[in-house]
């Protein structure tokens, strides 16, 4: 590599449609618009190695020169920009982002381009800032996690979209599905800021990202925008509540739904009798041991955005 090249590691999905929504020569069109900036690119796909830990370390080996870091590239919907951020979580290495997923709601909230070309231009010439991201566990989260019902609405969304194909309506067909067949109810104590409440309830929302939470209307949205752990709570898991919350967030006003409780903290901790606990983290599911500890890590991810875009 010459000494003038900056190294860009695209990190994409293959599932996501990397190549199924960009065609070989719109890939091409991304590298020539890239390597005119002098970026000198590789791509890794996932799963081309056993391990993803060992995918990134071999992506990362090529940003160690500090004085010629150079930026990696998420290419792919929340999950895979999840994975790479967790990778990438305090070094000053930039993520930039090819926005290939579904909703997108990063992307959304950075102002970066929802299409290829115009978002490579973005991780070509924009600034890098940081934002928050928050943890539950061991994990982290960009937009949200979740317990109950809606790591089942995930689970039956996926079902639906390897049926039918990948719409936004899923998202909403599933969550009826769900609520007609699927009422679990979780009992659980939620220490708040070392405040202890006990609590039955067929669903927890922790949101991380803004925008998502702006457009469903709830006021913890500039909570989560100054770096505190948001959360929403149903009180109720019988039939007609539920549906009661489902209309309301189909409408995006589920601050106004029966028995829904917002909350914002420093620190939430989630106490289970239960061993294993399934939880949904920025659409993927995952089994943690309680208890399940959530924060916030300021500033704790270099992004690559437009100039112009507000710091977040």
């Amino acid at each position: 590599m010459s000494k003038q090249a900056k190294p860009l590691s695209i990190i994409y999905n293959k599932k996501s449609g990397f190549h199924a929504v960009n065609k070989d020569e719109i890939y091409e069109e991304l590298v020539r618009l890239l390597s005119e900036y002098d970026y000198e690119i590789q791509s890794f796909e996932i799963g081309q190695e056993s391990c993803f830990d060992d995918l990134m370390h071999k992506a990362l080996l090529r940003h160690q020169d500090q004085n010629n870091i150079g930026v990696v590239v998420a290419a792919g919907g929340d999950g895979t920009l999840n994975a790479v951020a967790q990778c990438l979580m305090q070094t000053e290495i930039p993520m930039g982002i090819l926005p290939l997923g579904t909703f997108n709601y990063v992307a959304r909230l950075l102002n970066i381009p929802l299409d290829v070309m115009e978002a490579a231009k973005v991780i070509a010439t924009g600034d890098d800032r940081k934002v928050h991201v928050a943890q539950i566990n061991d994990h982290i989260y960009l937009n949200n996690a979740s317990l109950g019902l809606y790591p089942l609405f995930i689970q039956k969304r996926e079902y639906y979209n390897l049926k039918f194909g990948r719409f936004p309506l899923h998202a909403y067909t599933s969550g009826l599905d769900v609520l007609i067949r699927d009422r679990k109810e979780l009992k659980l104590e939620i220490e708040v800021d070392h405040q202890i409440y006990p609590v039955k309830t067929p669903l927890i929302f922790f949101g991380n990202n803004q925008l998502q939470l702006a457009e469903l209307n709830l006021q913890i949205a500039k909570d989560a925008a100054a770096g505190k752990v948001a959360g929403v709570v149903v009180a109720k898991s019988d039939k007609r509540t539920l549906f009661k919350i489902l209309w309301q967030l189909i409408r995006g006003n589920i601050d106004n739904a029966p028995d829904v409780y917002s909350f914002a903290a420093d620190q939430v901790t989630i106490h289970s009798k239960r061993t294993k606990m399934t939880v949904a983290v920025d659409g993927e599911i995952v089994t943690m041991q309680p208890p399940l500890n959530i924060s916030v890590q300021k500033n704790a991810l270099n992004i690559r955005v437009p100039n112009d875009s507000a710091s977040v």
